[in-house]
């Protein structure tokens, strides 16, 4: 099942999952049902692994555009809350988030477009995260909003303290990224 997320950009893979007495198989990513889903290739410029803890919050993270970096995204262990933001200027859906958890079970993977915010949650104690990105990492390129921007509200795990990387503690609000003109613009 593919299902088009509420931001223009996003989708949600939900693969077939074959059990049997050695455990479970899924393809979860398949180039061509990918490319028939969203009219668009998915190069591979780099492979990451995450793990976080419970409560450890990744981002919102996204590249400069262009060329920008489209990621697909799976949970290999754990439990992850899975948070897209579009952060594309002129979008109709600008400043939107949508959530998805995404865990070791259903084997859910999620594709966010170019100028897209990406950030995740652990919900397990620990959680591990597989991603494909279109383009490599680039410092100069790579920006963040943080994640805990009021404007945004976004609804991360409730009671639990959040734990932000240094770079994510002081990372500008989506207001303040706008008026310094750090944000993508919408190409529809």
């Amino acid at each position: 099942m593919i299902k088009p997320l509420s931001i223009d950009g996003t989708w949600l893979f939900q693969p077939q999952l074959f059990d049997d007495a050695r455990g479970t198989f899924a393809a979860w990513y398949q180039r061509d049902v990918f490319q028939e889903a969203t009219g668009r290739s998915m190069p591979l410029g780099q492979a990451n692994l995450s793990t976080s803890r419970r409560g450890a919050i990744r981002g919102i993270h996204f590249a400069d555009v262009p060329p920008g970096q489209a990621k697909y995204i799976t949970c290999a262990s754990g439990a992850v809350r899975d948070v897209v933001v579009d952060l594309r200027v002129g979008s109709p859906t600008f400043g939107r988030w949508e959530m998805v958890d995404l865990d070791d079970q259903s084997r859910q993977a999620l594709f966010l477009a170019e100028g897209i915010g990406h950030a995740v949650q652990g919900l397990t104690e620990e959680a591990t995260i597989v991603y494909m990105c279109s383009a490599g990492y680039v410092a100069e390129r790579e920006r963040a909003i943080h994640p805990l921007d009021p404007d945004l509200g976004i609804d991360w795990i409730p009671g639990v303290e959040p734990i932000l990387s240094a770079k994510d503690t002081v990372a500008p609000t989506v207001a303040e990224a706008q008026e310094a003109g750090l944000l993508p613009v919408y190409q529809p």
